[in-house]
């Protein structure tokens, strides 16, 4: 008796054979709710928040979008951790329309990011929790998911200090600060800000690992701003002789 043979669809040899598009800054294809793990000693978690936002929100804003509101939430142990929002540090874009909200708990941290991401005048929203809090269980996540897909608010919430836990976030972050590019014109200054960014979740991306670069409010990769430092800058020394060459000028 025959054996029968079970092959699969050429369409499924096919998905199986074509490789995921592998992210990179400034592709536009940004989840609705994306996690980011860091370290609560250091401002790396929400610093690629706001670099990933502004990378979203910059390839994908209309001119009218741009007057909304972006939302940061935190609760009373990540302000503990890192501190409120400095207005100061923040770029012109984003202070200007920056609404901050001071959370007890993370219940009711993640309250307020629920109802931030049903609002039509918000354009993101960033959240703030420390840990592994009860409350931020798997089907608070599938809310925060179901709800900014619902109304096409996009969601980056911070895990500080926190394990990987059961979510369904459809991007996760592992971030850590790494040293910044040599500042092209002085040594002394102070280099752009620099992650170290590994994604190891994503449902329309491989994984992969990145050294990213906040470069005047443009996320880069941090090696092309490191060709751009190397290479020697091109100084135009021909200038126009009125029909007339340089050999002529020092010539006559």
């Amino acid at each position: 008796m025959p054996v029968p043979s079970f092959r699969p669809s050429p369409g499924r040899l096919l998905a199986r054979a074509l490789p995921e598009p592998r992210w990179r800054p400034g592709l536009g294809a940004h989840p609705f709710h994306s996690e980011i793990f860091a370290p609560g000693n250091e401002a790396s978690g929400t610093g690629l928040a706001l670099a990933l936002a502004r990378d979203a929100l910059m390839s994908e804003e209309a001119a009218a979008d741009q007057i909304r509101h972006v939302l940061w939430v935190q609760d009373r142990a990540a302000i503990r951790l890192g501190g409120r929002p400095c207005l100061a540090g923040l770029p012109p874009d984003l202070a200007d329309r920056l609404i901050h909200v001071a959370a007890a708990t993370p219940e009711d941290a993640l309250f307020a990011l629920e109802e931030g991401l049903k609002c039509r005048d918000i354009a993101c929203v960033i959240g703030e929790i420390p840990g592994n809090p009860r409350a931020l269980s798997f089907t608070a996540s599938r809310r925060l998911s179901l709800t900014a897909e619902k109304h096409g608010v996009r969601l980056w919430l911070v895990r500080l200090d926190a394990a990987p836990d059961l979510s369904s976030a459809r991007m996760r972050w592992q971030a850590r600060a790494a040293p910044s590019p040599p500042p092209r014109w002085d040594p002394a200054a102070p280099g752009t800000a620099t992650w170290h960014a590994e994604l190891f979740r994503a449902r329309t991306h491989l994984p992969g690992q990145w050294s990213l670069s906040d470069d005047a409010g443009t996320l880069r990769l941090a090696s092309e701003l490191d060709i751009e430092a190397a290479a020697p800058d091109i100084v135009h020394l021909a200038r126009p002789t009125v029909g007339r060459s340089l050999a002529a000028r020092v010539h006559p």
